[in-house]
């Protein structure tokens, strides 16, 4: 059984980018690691939850153009359930981030999906219900 996923590991075109970004979402995260090696530099950034790992392509390597999310095979979004989506949606909006996916009003949670400078999808995710049939319910 799962209970939680402790990281997610993922290369992006540019790791203090994706930083900011998520920075502004939860402040509480810190670089626990940034480390350069001989093939790429790599940052774990981390709050007492869960970690990211960043990694930027390796050296001399030719990464492929983005992909197109829900078209090409890969991670299409990564989700993260945070508090007071509202605050962070300003927030991310004067930062100059913009919204991707619009999302229905729903009774129990509160969604929104954007991009960050990279083209990355986030869907972050405040829940108005401790109720697991309450969170999960898709109301259309």
């Amino acid at each position: 059984m799962i209970t939680s996923i402790e990281h997610i590991n993922i290369t992006v075109p540019d790791i203090d980018a994706t930083i900011r970004f998520l920075k502004i979402i939860a402040p509480d995260l810190m670089i626990r690691m940034d480390k350069t090696s001989a093939k790429n530099r790599w940052v774990h950034l981390a709050n007492d939850q869960i970690y990211f790992a960043l990694q930027a392509p390796h050296l001399g390597s030719e990464p492929q153009a983005p992909r197109t999310p829900y078209i090409n095979y890969g991670v299409n979004h990564i989700g993260l359930v945070v508090t007071n989506l509202d605050q962070i949606e300003k927030e991310l909006i004067k930062h100059g981030y913009q919204r991707s996916i619009e999302t229905p009003n729903e009774r129990y949670r509160k969604r929104r999906y954007f991009l960050d400078e990279t083209g990355f999808e986030w869907e972050l995710i405040e829940y108005l219900s401790d109720e697991s049939r309450h969170k999960y319910l898709y109301e259309e």
